[in-house]
Formats: C-alpha cells, structure tokens, sequence
C-alpha cells in the first residue's frame, strides 16, 4: 500500500487564484451567495435576562479583489463561517465580516444575511396569542467604509380614503408590506421589535396571525376609520423616523397590493438627517 503525504500534496498544487491578470479591471464584489445557515438573534428580556431567537438566514459573502489579481479563494468564505458555526449570532456579525477581510487579505468585505423573524403577537381583543413572521435584513460592511444596515419587510393593511369619501357604504381595502432601511447611531442600540413596531403603526391598521370574530371586527372597523394612501404611509413613517434621534439615516417604501386594480401603488422617502438642512 503507497501512502501519500496530503499536506505535502496540498503545497505542490498551483493556486491559479493567487496567479496575476494582465486587464487590469478590479472587482467591487466577488464572493459566495444563497448560502443557508442557522443563526441565533439577541432578543429584548427582561431585566439582563436576553434570549436569543433561532432562525435560519440566507447570507452572501463577498470581497473586493484588486485589478491584478486573477480571483479570490472562495472556500476561506465558509472557512470564515464555519469558524463561527458555534456562536454565529447577531453579536458577532461584525467582527465575522472584519475576519473575511483578514483572511482573504482584501481591501473590503460584505456580509448580507437575510432571514424570517418571529414575534409574539396578541389579538387585539381577544388577547389570543399567534406568532408573526417577516423578513429582517443585514448588511454589513468592513473596510473603506465600516457600515451596517437594518431592513424590514412590515406587512399592515391600508384602506383607500378616495373609495370611502365616494362610496355610499364600505371601502376597498388592501394589505401593503412597508418597507424600512436604517442606519443606526453610534453607541446606541435599537431592538428589530421596536421598529417594527413603531412601522406598522404607521398604517391603517396592523395584521395578526391569531383572529376571532371579536378581533376581526376590531380590524375591519380600525381600518375604515383610519384611511391612509400609500402616500400617507410613507409620510407618516418618515415623520416617525425622523423623531428617534437613534437613526441616523433611513429609507422607507410602502408598496399597496391593490383590491381593485391588477397593479400596486408604491411610494419612497430617503432622509440622512446627518447632513445640514436650511
């Protein structure tokens, strides 16, 4: 029986990564996408009492490469993942996108995970408790520039004030998902529960999981007597984003899935309240 030396194999192997390019074009981005693995994320407690929550995220993984080099070593990003696969949590998201950087000798890196998140939300007068899920999304930044963005994805309900002023009896109603994107302060910290609560208020009326017909009529009649545009949404969420001296900058979107119509309607509002104004 031959026996090989692996490690001895391994260094006699040419890197073709490592090997130089002559078109001399850098690349802002290159990496590993779609790549799915369990994460826990810090959750509000009682006193010091944090729990974590459990999910599964989908996260992208990239570096910049310099114009003269071929490609990057695209196993260090799992290797960078892996390192962590015992504490990959909202805690250490920064510093796992600092050690890509380190291990793939690269100028910048980005880190992108998105994920379902849950909370625990009671009827409004039944008091019955369901849990609701919606999109979070991180991205995160080291480098040039040290970044991190908070997005959510809010479902609510709006109702057409046009349909009820013209309408004789009801109006049409629609669900709507509100979108927000913000970049926090310094120092401070803001939990994912409270701006997603501060959001769905923000629309006619707010969606459960958990109804009875108690609740269902509270829903429908908190609706119609709280109409609002998608325009009035995304006003009323810059307004709500501009008074949390915690958020530096922001963008916000509300998208309408029309009940009358075979088309959406769509509103956006950015805001860096870092820069002066008049």
């Amino acid at each position: 029986m031959i026996q090989t030396n692996n490690s001895e194999e391994t260094t006699q192997l040419p890197d073709i990564q490592s090997t130089g390019d002559v078109r001399k074009v850098a690349i802002n981005k290159v990496g590993v996408t779609n790549v799915r693995y369990p994460i826990s994320l810090r959750t509000p407690g009682e006193g010091e009492g944090n729990t974590f929550l459990h999910t599964v995220a989908t996260i992208n993984m990239f570096v910049s490469l310099p114009h003269h080099e071929k490609g990057t070593h695209m196993s260090r990003f799992l290797e960078v993942l892996n390192e962590y696969h015992e504490e990959l949590c909202s805690d250490t998201l920064v510093e796992i996108c600092a050690s890509m950087r380190e291990k793939l000798k690269s100028q910048d890196a980005f880190l992108d995970l998105t994920f379902p998140y849950f909370i625990d939300k009671k009827a409004p007068v039944t008091g019955q408790s369901g849990k609701l899920d919606f999109d979070v999304r991180f991205e995160i930044a080291a480098g040039t520039i040290d970044d991190f963005i908070m997005t959510l994805k809010v479902p609510a309900t709006s109702l057409c004030p046009c349909s009820k002023e013209i309408s004789e009896y009801g109006a049409h109603n629609q669900r709507c998902e509100m979108t927000v994107k913000v970049r926090i302060a310094d120092g401070v910290h803001l939990w994912i529960e409270e701006l997603f609560a501060m959001i769905e208020k923000c629309a006619s009326t707010q969606v459960f999981s958990v109804l009875k017909r108690p609740d269902e009529k509270w829903v429908t009649e908190r609706a119609y007597e709280n109409p609002k545009f998608v325009e009035d949404i995304v006003r009323d969420m810059a307004v709500t984003l501009n008074a949390d001296d915690r958020i530096e900058w922001y963008q916000c979107f509300s998208e309408n899935f029309e009940s009358i119509h075979n088309h959406n309607a769509y509103a956006f509002i950015e805001n860096d309240k870092r820069e002066k104004t008049d």
